[in-house]
């Protein structure tokens, strides 16, 4: 009788078994590596703006744009000479920046598939080709993060940081004048020049995308240090 009701009964709901606790990393450092690479690249953005304005309140030049076409260039003012300079160091600021947040997401990434057992939803590959690769980079990088907050804390609601965080980046990646746009330095002082309105406010997304990726950070961090510090009391 026992064994005809044990055949009858309903299989348990399989739940996913914790990798070994030894498997987890440390993520406090990273953390606040990618908070710090996120803030200066806040900075740098917001330096990068109060230059264009200095530019459009300069005025352009008599003598015409930088590039007078033909291969010609005229000799550069000294505000357009500073613009080079911060321009050039924006972009070195934003690489910089970049390996820092990929550092810290590898870290929860590995951490999450940890605490949950479970395969993360996305690829190693894609850490790298979904911010790069057209079209997937509209939505996987938001889907990294959103998979790992789930497994690293199931049950509790995403933070509204992520979808801020996505939204104004892809305002800012998208707007022509952003972190991937197309133009030399050149092209955008004319632009300063002429229309600076949509270069600061690309600007401006990208200063918000920085602060509010140092929020996806620090609830992504909490969530997972909690669970981290469920899982091993010691």
């Amino acid at each position: 009788m026992n064994d005809q009701l044990a055949q009858s009964a309903p299989p348990a709901p399989h739940t996913p078994t914790p990798a070994d606790p030894s498997a987890l990393r440390p993520v406090r450092w990273d953390a606040r590596c990618a908070v710090a690479g996120l803030a200066l690249a806040g900075v740098a953005w917001l330096v990068r703006a109060a230059w264009e304005i200095r530019l459009a309140m300069a005025g352009q030049p008599a003598s015409g744009p930088p590039d007078q076409g033909g291969g010609r260039h005229r000799p550069p003012t000294s505000l357009e000479d500073g613009y080079h300079i911060v321009n050039a160091l924006s972009g070195g600021v934003a690489v910089l920046c970049a390996l820092l947040f990929l550092s810290w997401l590898w870290r929860v990434r590995d951490n999450a598939r940890a605490l949950s057992g479970e395969r993360p939803r996305h690829s190693w590959i894609w850490m790298y080709l979904g911010w790069v690769l057209p079209l997937a980079n509209l939505w996987i990088p938001r889907g990294l993060v959103v998979d790992i907050h789930r497994r690293s804390a199931p049950g509790k609601p995403l933070p509204s940081s992520v979808n801020w965080w996505w939204g104004l980046w892809l305002i800012g990646m998208l707007s022509g004048v952003g972190l991937l746009s197309a133009d030399d330095t050149d092209e955008l002082i004319v632009r300063a020049y002429t229309d600076v309105w949509m270069l600061l406010a690309s600007d401006a997304a990208i200063v918000g995308a920085a602060v509010a990726a140092v929020l996806v950070v620090r609830a992504v961090t909490a969530a997972q240090l909690e669970r981290m510090t469920a899982t091993v009391p010691a």
